[in-house]
Protein backbone atom coordinates (compact mmCIF):
# COMPACT_ATOMS: atom_id res chain seq x y z
CA UNK A 1 0.00 0.00 0.00
CA UNK A 2 1.21 3.88 -0.56
CA UNK A 3 1.42 6.22 2.19
CA UNK A 4 -2.10 7.50 1.65
CA UNK A 5 -3.30 3.67 1.88
CA UNK A 6 -4.15 3.70 -1.76
CA UNK A 7 -3.14 0.82 -3.96
CA UNK A 8 0.13 0.37 -5.74
CA UNK A 9 -0.13 1.94 -9.67
CA UNK A 10 0.31 -1.67 -11.13
CA UNK A 11 -2.60 -2.75 -8.98
CA UNK A 12 -4.97 0.44 -9.86
CA UNK A 13 -4.23 -0.88 -13.46
CA UNK A 14 -4.94 -4.36 -13.31
CA UNK A 15 -7.91 -3.25 -11.47
CA UNK A 16 -9.09 -0.68 -13.73
CA UNK A 17 -8.32 -2.90 -17.13
CA UNK A 18 -10.55 -5.88 -15.53
CA UNK A 19 -13.04 -3.65 -15.34
CA UNK A 20 -12.52 -2.09 -18.68
CA UNK A 21 -12.95 -5.67 -19.69
CA UNK A 22 -16.66 -5.79 -18.95
CA UNK A 23 -17.16 -2.93 -20.66
CA UNK A 24 -15.69 -2.89 -23.71
CA UNK A 25 -16.94 -6.63 -24.37
CA UNK A 26 -14.98 -8.11 -27.13
CA UNK A 27 -12.66 -5.06 -28.26
CA UNK A 28 -9.65 -6.81 -25.66
CA UNK A 29 -9.54 -10.14 -27.51
CA UNK A 30 -6.95 -10.95 -29.35
CA UNK A 31 -8.62 -12.66 -32.73
CA UNK A 32 -8.89 -16.48 -32.04
CA UNK A 33 -10.56 -15.55 -28.61
CA UNK A 34 -12.97 -13.46 -31.05
CA UNK A 35 -13.14 -15.74 -33.13
CA UNK A 36 -14.33 -18.60 -30.77
CA UNK A 37 -16.89 -15.84 -29.19
CA UNK A 38 -18.43 -15.13 -32.62
CA UNK A 39 -18.77 -19.36 -33.53
CA UNK A 40 -19.94 -19.70 -29.53
CA UNK A 41 -22.70 -16.93 -30.29
CA UNK A 42 -23.88 -18.24 -33.90
CA UNK A 43 -24.44 -21.37 -31.35
CA UNK A 44 -26.13 -19.60 -28.98
CA UNK A 45 -28.45 -17.31 -31.55
CA UNK A 46 -28.96 -21.29 -33.25
CA UNK A 47 -30.29 -22.42 -29.84
CA UNK A 48 -32.75 -19.61 -28.93
CA UNK A 49 -34.02 -19.64 -32.47
CA UNK A 50 -34.66 -23.69 -31.88
CA UNK A 51 -36.35 -23.41 -28.47
CA UNK A 52 -38.78 -20.24 -29.89
CA UNK A 53 -39.44 -22.49 -33.08
CA UNK A 54 -40.22 -25.64 -30.89
CA UNK A 55 -42.87 -23.55 -29.24
CA UNK A 56 -44.55 -22.37 -31.95
CA UNK A 57 -44.54 -25.66 -33.60
CA UNK A 58 -46.26 -27.49 -30.70
CA UNK A 59 -48.55 -24.70 -31.10
CA UNK A 60 -48.98 -25.06 -34.21
CA UNK A 61 -49.20 -29.01 -34.28
CA UNK A 62 -52.51 -28.47 -31.55
CA UNK A 63 -54.34 -26.85 -34.33
CA UNK A 64 -53.71 -29.65 -37.00
CA UNK A 65 -55.52 -31.75 -34.61
CA UNK A 66 -58.60 -29.81 -35.44
CA UNK A 67 -57.29 -28.09 -38.88
CA UNK A 68 -60.69 -26.95 -40.71
CA UNK A 69 -61.90 -25.32 -37.36
CA UNK A 70 -58.59 -24.34 -35.96
CA UNK A 71 -57.58 -23.22 -39.75
CA UNK A 72 -57.23 -19.25 -39.01
CA UNK A 73 -54.66 -19.99 -35.64
CA UNK A 74 -53.42 -22.65 -37.94
CA UNK A 75 -52.58 -20.34 -40.71
CA UNK A 76 -51.31 -17.46 -38.38
CA UNK A 77 -48.62 -19.59 -36.80
CA UNK A 78 -47.69 -20.64 -39.94
CA UNK A 79 -46.87 -16.88 -41.56
CA UNK A 80 -44.84 -16.44 -37.60
CA UNK A 81 -42.95 -19.26 -37.97
CA UNK A 82 -42.09 -17.65 -41.23
CA UNK A 83 -39.14 -15.27 -40.29
CA UNK A 84 -37.43 -17.32 -37.00
CA UNK A 85 -37.40 -20.55 -39.85
CA UNK A 86 -35.11 -17.92 -42.00
CA UNK A 87 -33.39 -16.63 -39.60
CA UNK A 88 -32.44 -20.01 -38.38
CA UNK A 89 -31.63 -21.84 -41.67
CA UNK A 90 -29.44 -18.84 -42.53
CA UNK A 91 -27.37 -18.98 -38.91
CA UNK A 92 -27.04 -22.92 -39.32
CA UNK A 93 -26.20 -22.21 -43.11
CA UNK A 94 -23.10 -19.59 -41.90
CA UNK A 95 -21.98 -22.28 -39.54
CA UNK A 96 -21.91 -25.15 -41.88
CA UNK A 97 -20.16 -22.92 -44.44
CA UNK A 98 -17.48 -21.79 -41.86
CA UNK A 99 -16.80 -25.47 -40.62
CA UNK A 100 -16.54 -26.56 -44.69
CA UNK A 101 -14.32 -23.12 -45.29
CA UNK A 102 -12.19 -24.26 -42.69
CA UNK A 103 -12.89 -22.14 -40.01
CA UNK A 104 -10.29 -22.67 -36.89
CA UNK A 105 -12.70 -21.48 -34.32
CA UNK A 106 -15.65 -23.53 -36.21
CA UNK A 107 -13.40 -26.53 -36.74
CA UNK A 108 -12.70 -26.40 -32.70
CA UNK A 109 -16.20 -26.58 -31.87
CA UNK A 110 -16.97 -29.58 -34.32
CA UNK A 111 -19.58 -30.62 -36.71
CA UNK A 112 -23.13 -32.25 -35.41
CA UNK A 113 -23.67 -36.22 -35.93
CA UNK A 114 -23.04 -37.25 -39.18
CA UNK A 115 -26.75 -38.12 -39.39
CA UNK A 116 -27.56 -35.04 -38.31
CA UNK A 117 -25.39 -33.48 -41.07
CA UNK A 118 -26.81 -35.23 -43.88
CA UNK A 119 -30.42 -34.81 -42.65
CA UNK A 120 -29.92 -30.75 -42.36
CA UNK A 121 -30.85 -30.31 -46.07
CA UNK A 122 -33.82 -32.03 -46.07
CA UNK A 123 -34.96 -30.70 -43.30
CA UNK A 124 -34.20 -27.29 -44.88
CA UNK A 125 -36.13 -28.38 -48.20
CA UNK A 126 -38.74 -30.13 -46.65
CA UNK A 127 -39.47 -26.98 -44.40
CA UNK A 128 -39.69 -24.27 -47.06
CA UNK A 129 -42.03 -26.89 -49.14
CA UNK A 130 -44.48 -26.89 -46.06
CA UNK A 131 -44.76 -23.22 -45.86
CA UNK A 132 -44.63 -22.76 -48.91
CA UNK A 133 -47.30 -24.96 -50.26
CA UNK A 134 -49.28 -24.03 -47.06
CA UNK A 135 -49.31 -20.25 -48.67
CA UNK A 136 -49.79 -21.04 -52.41
CA UNK A 137 -53.25 -22.98 -50.51
CA UNK A 138 -54.33 -19.69 -49.72
CA UNK A 139 -53.55 -17.53 -52.79
CA UNK A 140 -53.64 -20.25 -55.70
CA UNK A 141 -56.63 -20.38 -58.03
CA UNK A 142 -58.89 -22.88 -56.39
CA UNK A 143 -58.54 -24.87 -59.54
CA UNK A 144 -55.28 -25.96 -57.93
CA UNK A 145 -56.16 -26.47 -54.25
CA UNK A 146 -56.01 -30.40 -55.01
CA UNK A 147 -52.42 -30.21 -56.18
CA UNK A 148 -51.12 -28.45 -53.74
CA UNK A 149 -52.97 -29.98 -50.64
CA UNK A 150 -51.26 -32.70 -51.57
CA UNK A 151 -48.16 -32.03 -51.65
CA UNK A 152 -48.83 -29.84 -48.80
CA UNK A 153 -49.81 -32.97 -46.61
CA UNK A 154 -46.89 -35.22 -48.60
CA UNK A 155 -44.22 -32.45 -47.32
CA UNK A 156 -45.39 -32.40 -44.22
CA UNK A 157 -45.28 -36.42 -43.48
CA UNK A 158 -41.47 -36.02 -44.89
CA UNK A 159 -41.01 -32.98 -42.53
CA UNK A 160 -42.14 -34.63 -39.77
CA UNK A 161 -39.97 -37.64 -39.76
CA UNK A 162 -36.75 -35.70 -40.71
CA UNK A 163 -37.85 -32.84 -37.91
CA UNK A 164 -38.52 -35.77 -35.29
CA UNK A 165 -34.93 -36.95 -35.66
CA UNK A 166 -33.58 -33.29 -35.87
CA UNK A 167 -35.06 -32.31 -32.63
CA UNK A 168 -34.31 -35.52 -30.82
CA UNK A 169 -30.39 -34.92 -32.12
CA UNK A 170 -30.25 -31.49 -30.88
CA UNK A 171 -32.42 -32.03 -27.74
CA UNK A 172 -29.86 -31.73 -25.55
CA UNK A 173 -27.70 -28.74 -27.45
CA UNK A 174 -30.79 -26.50 -27.72
CA UNK A 175 -31.12 -26.85 -23.99
CA UNK A 176 -28.08 -26.15 -22.86
CA UNK A 177 -27.84 -23.06 -25.52
CA UNK A 178 -31.00 -21.45 -25.20
CA UNK A 179 -30.99 -19.88 -22.08
CA UNK A 180 -27.49 -19.06 -22.06
CA UNK A 181 -28.04 -15.09 -23.14
CA UNK A 182 -30.89 -14.99 -20.77
CA UNK A 183 -28.88 -16.25 -17.90
CA UNK A 184 -26.96 -13.23 -16.45
CA UNK A 185 -23.78 -14.76 -15.60
CA UNK A 186 -23.74 -16.57 -18.48
CA UNK A 187 -24.93 -13.68 -20.99
CA UNK A 188 -21.32 -12.28 -20.03
CA UNK A 189 -18.99 -14.58 -21.22
CA UNK A 190 -19.61 -13.65 -24.52
CA UNK A 191 -20.25 -10.11 -26.36
CA UNK A 192 -23.53 -9.89 -28.46
CA UNK A 193 -26.15 -11.18 -26.19
CA UNK A 194 -28.23 -8.23 -26.21
CA UNK A 195 -28.14 -8.33 -30.30
CA UNK A 196 -29.07 -12.13 -30.70
CA UNK A 197 -32.25 -11.23 -28.40
CA UNK A 198 -33.21 -8.51 -30.20
CA UNK A 199 -32.96 -10.60 -33.81
CA UNK A 200 -34.90 -13.17 -32.06
CA UNK A 201 -37.79 -11.14 -30.58
CA UNK A 202 -37.48 -8.85 -34.00
CA UNK A 203 -38.32 -12.41 -36.03
CA UNK A 204 -41.06 -13.48 -34.34
CA UNK A 205 -42.81 -10.18 -34.40
CA UNK A 206 -42.28 -9.96 -38.36
CA UNK A 207 -44.21 -12.29 -38.61
CA UNK A 208 -46.94 -10.64 -36.75
CA UNK A 209 -47.90 -8.96 -40.01
CA UNK A 210 -47.86 -11.76 -42.25
CA UNK A 211 -50.07 -13.44 -40.67
CA UNK A 212 -52.40 -10.70 -40.47
CA UNK A 213 -51.69 -10.12 -43.75
CA UNK A 214 -53.46 -13.76 -45.13
CA UNK A 215 -55.60 -13.85 -41.83
CA UNK A 216 -58.48 -12.98 -44.90
CA UNK A 217 -58.19 -15.76 -46.86
CA UNK A 218 -58.87 -18.18 -44.82
CA UNK A 219 -62.73 -17.59 -44.16
CA UNK A 220 -63.03 -18.17 -48.89
CA UNK A 221 -60.75 -20.97 -48.69
CA UNK A 222 -63.07 -22.79 -46.23
CA UNK A 223 -66.17 -21.94 -48.43
CA UNK A 224 -64.48 -23.12 -51.82
CA UNK A 225 -63.18 -26.16 -50.22
CA UNK A 226 -64.66 -29.51 -50.49
CA UNK A 227 -66.08 -31.30 -47.81
CA UNK A 228 -63.67 -33.52 -45.85
CA UNK A 229 -60.32 -30.48 -47.06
Amino acid sequence: MGPSGAPPYSAWVMLTSHRGRHRRGSSLLDPDQRADAGAEGNARLTGGLAAVLLVLLAAEGFTILRVRALLTPHVFIGMLLIPPVLLKIGSTTYRFSRYYLRAAAYRRKGPPLVLLRLLGPVVVLTTLAVLGTGIALLVAPVSQRDNLLFLHKASFVLWFVAMAVHVLGHLVDTAKLAPKDWVRPLRRQVPGASLRQWAIAASVVAGIPLGLLLLDRVGPWLNAAPKGH
